[in-house]
């Protein structure tokens, strides 16, 4: 009952869309571009002809008076948005970013990679040896022809100004797991560099401003949630990777199904996240849950 209630009050709270108009137009399709598909909360699919990687998936999207509960993955959805996955990388732990991730790479065949905490939630969901790829970041793996790079980061403060369920995951958790069971472990952004773009996932807001040094990015995508707590945020993320682009992220509640019009997380303010990129001297690319867009260098 209490759960229920819960649920009702956070529903009318949540009642915040975003406005259609803060949405980016399609950029041009081409041939020799990347496709960029934004799943919601921090998750992407980057893909060409050859070669298709997913970043955080998380389409299951599990309701607030769930949450206590063993969460389940909803299979068919992932069957029916992401078909065809060659790697799966993961940021973080937590069961927003991670949760789906193991039953997506069994229904494709995709390599999961990402931290030690990352692997022991795959062992648990049932995965092979032959699709895990354990890293501390800083190496260049090879996917096809492509590579990708784990920059050693940290979690952001996203709730009240702490980091939320934090720890590391040391031994496969119970699986299905329940939410406390998913640590953050160690946190990675992603460099995917794809040869003709280099793209830059930060699905938490904070980073090392060491691991970033010398790195260059064509497109950044930049989780919004709790940005407030990291002072100069976006002018950081700008002066350091230079991007041409930010793709803003983790914007969207968690909770609402994947296939209807997503609500805001409360305190965002995405239309303010979108005035300090364009601020930086950046382009902000908004992107409706679902949505594509095509990016090649100019």
């Amino acid at each position: 009952m209490i759960f229920s209630m819960i649920g009702q009050v956070v529903r009318r709270v949540l009642k915040l869309k975003p406005e259609p108009h803060l949405y980016s137009a399609p950029l041009t399709q081409t041939e020799e571009g990347i496709e960029l598909t934004y799943l919601g909360t921090a998750g992407f699919i980057i893909k060409n002809q050859q070669r298709t990687i997913v970043l955080d998936p998380y389409l299951s999207r599990i309701g607030l008076t769930e949450l206590l509960r063993p969460l389940h993955t909803n299979t068919a959805l992932l069957k029916k948005y992401i078909p065809v996955a060659d790697e799966v990388l993961i940021g973080h732990a937590h069961y927003d970013h991670i949760l789906d991730a193991p039953d997506l790479c069994k229904q494709t065949g995709a390599r999961l990679i990402g931290s030690r905490a990352t692997c022991m939630v795959g062992r648990a969901a049932g995965l092979p040896e032959s699709q895990l790829v354990e890293t501390k970041g800083r190496e260049d793996i090879v996917c096809g022809a492509w590579t990708v790079r784990g920059l050693p980061s940290i979690h952001g403060k996203a709730i009240m100004g702490r980091i939320p369920i934090p720890g590391d995951i040391l031994s496969p958790p119970v699986w299905p797991p329940k939410m406390l069971d998913l640590k953050h472990g160690l946190v990675l952004n992603w460099l995917v560099d794809t040869g003709s773009l280099k793209i830059v996932h930060i699905d938490s807001a904070d980073f090392i401003p060491e691991e970033l040094k010398n790195v260059r990015a064509d497109v950044v995508c930049l989780c919004a949630i709790g940005r407030k707590y990291r002072p100069n945020y976006v002018k950081d993320v700008v002066t350091l990777l230079q991007p041409k682009w930010i793709v803003p992220c983790h914007w969207d509640t968690m909770f609402t199904p994947y296939e209807q019009d997503p609500d805001y997380i409360p305190g965002v303010d995405l239309a303010g996240f979108i005035e300090e990129i364009k601020e930086a001297g950046v382009e902000p690319i908004v992107m409706p849950m679902r949505g594509k867009q095509w990016f090649h260098r100019s």
